[in-house]
């Protein structure tokens, strides 16, 4: 029996990535659906974050889904932005976000990917993170996708931005060791 999960995403891209992985597994029990949903964006930890926009989107679709938060920590800052990297994106650049570690010595980051899926409102997410180790970098690669022209995968040597989707999924699947999280208690 093949169920439906809504991927609450409004981003193609995100949506590409995350079918290509599921298929690439070869469970065939899923079929994974998007929607752009109106979640609350709450201030605090990856996983706080993640939970409290699974419970959200779970309430207001009365059934299965599945979220994703993307954070980029910067080591030099003790994990800034974290989970707020959309914002400085945003605000700073790409060009802005390596002037932010001008004068520390350590360029270091993890791209930590935040899963949450939730059978549906009442039920309590579950937690998935994967984390990859890199570099902060002068932006390579085409922009297509956020904060990638400037994240060095430590195994590849490259950019995301300079991967092919193939090529940067088995990098994140591989070097991630995605772990499961249980939800913390509210």
């Amino acid at each position: 029996m093949v169920r439906e999960i809504t991927f609450v995403t409004g981003n193609a891209n995100k949506l590409r990535e995350v079918q290509q992985i599921l298929n690439a597994s070869g469970d065939a029990q899923w079929t994974l659906t998007s929607r752009e949903l109106d979640v609350s964006e709450v201030q605090g930890t990856t996983q706080q974050v993640a939970l409290a926009k699974c419970r959200s989107a779970a309430l207001q679709l009365q059934g299965p889904c599945l979220t994703e938060d993307t954070a980029l920590l910067f080591h030099g800052m003790r994990g800034l932005p974290g989970p707020y990297i959309k914002d400085f994106l945003k605000g700073l650049g790409l060009h802005g976000l390596n002037k932010m570690l001008q004068g520390f010595e350590d360029k270091s980051a993890t791209a930590l990917c935040t899963f949450a899926f939730s059978h549906g409102p009442g039920h309590e997410p579950v937690l998935f993170e994967g984390a990859t180790q890199g570099t902060i970098v002068p932006p390579r690669g085409e922009t297509q996708f956020g904060w990638d022209p400037i994240f060095e995968a430590a195994e590849s040597g490259k950019t995301f931005a300079e991967m092919d989707g193939a090529e940067k999924n088995a990098v994140c699947c591989h070097v991630a060791h995605y772990r499961f999280r249980t939800a913390p208690a509210r």
